[in-house]
């Protein structure tokens, strides 16, 4: 499978570039799915996606591909207007996806590799991590969205000859990043005191090169096919951990104070940021052993060669 054709959708996001560079280093042949044409950075056939949802055309472009990486999607940062609204993220994240499965089982794909998100397990982890085998309990409208497209693409790959392939991320940070993580490098360059020095909790993470390291690998490992795989660092931080490992690659000392974690979570409950207050002091955990042990895969960069490489790109855009 070296030489196969590699549709990437969301070739132009965060992730898409990523990868995109990842694979033309490597040498393989890919079609870069983006939403328009401008000053392309790697090589490969581009074009613009435009819609993705029950009614897009695949057709062209899937001529010849074997391996589909799928990770255009709605996703919750784009959504901030209507963050509940089910019926438009199943417009694009399980219509629109089921729709590129049907299609590129009829163009011949052997495999399709899902970019889904750990919010099928659920927001939070109590005493263990989550785990691939744990019964799904999304929260919101985005993370039902994903997994109901795993559940369809389950659906495709038993009735017809598809190798479907499931990832599961937590957050993903790392040069480029945008939304809340962006948010929180700013707040750390700006360092002023913050209430969080008692906070305990531990939160998995992935780097941006992590996360394309394990997709490479799925795009041929015969273990992929059929499995639903959690992804991360490998070792887990506590929300003052990483303030604390941000500032230092900012050149900055962290003001951590030490108010009791009870006492913010009644101030965010008063103030109607009680869902802020579980980002930052609530636990997030994945269990990535089962990733490990089935594909022979390690996480080529620890959390502070990501987090070193992220405050980096911060500083050079001023």
């Amino acid at each position: 499978m070296r030489n196969d054709l590699i549709l990437i959708t969301g070739a132009d996001g965060f992730i898409g570039q990523a990868l995109a560079r990842r694979l033309a280093d490597d040498n393989r042949r890919l079609v870069q799915v983006v939403r328009k044409l401008d000053n392309p950075a790697c090589p490969g056939i581009f074009s613009p996606s435009g819609t993705i949802d029950a009614h897009t055309d695949w057709g062209d472009l899937l001529a010849g591909v074997k391996v589909v990486v799928h990770l255009a999607a709605r996703t919750h940062a784009l959504a901030e207007k209507k963050p509940d609204d089910l019926e438009a993220f199943r417009e694009v994240n399980v219509a629109g996806t089921l729709n590129l499965a049907r299609q590129a089982v009829k163009a011949g794909v052997k495999r399709f590799i899902y970019l889904s998100s750990i919010k099928v397990n659920g927001e939070q982890t109590g005493t263990r991590p989550f785990r691939a085998a744990d019964p799904p309990a999304p929260v919101n409208a985005y993370g039902r969205s994903k997994f109901e497209a795993e559940q369809g693409l389950d659906d495709i790959a038993r009735q017809k000859d598809l190798e479907v392939v499931i990832i599961r991320p937590p957050l993903v940070y790392g040069p480029g990043v945008k939304a809340n993580f962006l948010r929180l490098l700013n707040l750390v360059r700006q360092n002023p005191p913050l209430p969080l020095g008692l906070v305990k909790n531990q939160r998995s993470m992935v780097y941006l090169e992590n996360l394309v390291d394990l997709i490479a690998y799925c795009l041929s490992h015969p273990a992929a096919p059929g499995e639903i795989f959690l992804v991360s660092d490998g070792r887990d931080l506590s929300t003052p951990q990483l303030f604390e490992q941000l500032a230092v690659n900012l050149n900055q000392k962290a003001r951590l104070l030490p108010v009791p974690v009870t006492l913010l979570r009644l101030a965010a409950k008063l103030l109607g940021r009680a869902s802020d207050f579980d980002r930052l002091c609530g636990s997030l955990q994945v269990d990535i052993s089962r990733t490990q042990r089935l594909l022979d895969w390690q996480p080529p960069f620890t959390p502070e060669e990501g987090l070193w490489q992220t405050a980096r790109w911060l500083q050079g855009k001023k």
